[in-house]
């Protein structure tokens, strides 16, 4: 691991290391620090709460938000509840495909958009809504697509 990477990684093992079910904690920890939870923490986190890789690994690939590489410098998150869906989700996140020439949990080459599914903003009644960079966005349109991927790749 780079340096400041690994010094990231143990400082979070530092303050969940003896946190009774800290692995949560322990992972959302590192994504907030780095953007992502490096492979290579794996065996560290695994050794410093007394658990298998396997377990670790696990844990980090079942929930869709904790991400195994390097975001992009934007994060766009399309959301696919019941609510969105009905609003046209589907054809936001088509459009949303074809126009950064992404799929879902991908980065653009410029390495500038990566692009993730979310399960609920809480903003179903301005459906579809995204969020980018954290920031909430409704009743996006696909239409609206265009502009949103030009500012992303821009900025």
């Amino acid at each position: 691991m780079p340096d400041d990477v690994n010094v990231a990684v143990e400082a979070a093992i530092d303050r969940h290391r003896s946190v009774a079910g800290g692995l949560l904690p322990l992972l959302h920890d590192i994504q907030d620090r780095l953007g992502y939870v490096p492979q290579s923490a794996i065996p560290d986190i695994a050794r410093a709460l007394n658990l298998s890789r396997a377990e670790v690994h696990g844990v980090v690939s079942f929930y869709h938000h904790f991400r195994q590489s390097p975001p992009g410098r934007h994060v766009l998150q399309v959301c696919r509840a019941e609510a969105c869906q009905s609003m046209g989700a589907e054809s936001l996140l088509n459009a949303l495909r074809t126009q950064l020439g992404i799929d879902l949990h991908g980065t653009t080459a410029d390495g500038a958009v990566t692009l993730e599914p979310v399960y609920c903003l809480g903003n179903c009644a301005c459906a579809p809504s995204v969020m980018i960079d954290g920031r909430v966005r409704g009743r996006v349109s696909a239409n609206a697509a265009a502009a949103l991927v030009s500012e992303l790749q821009g900025a």
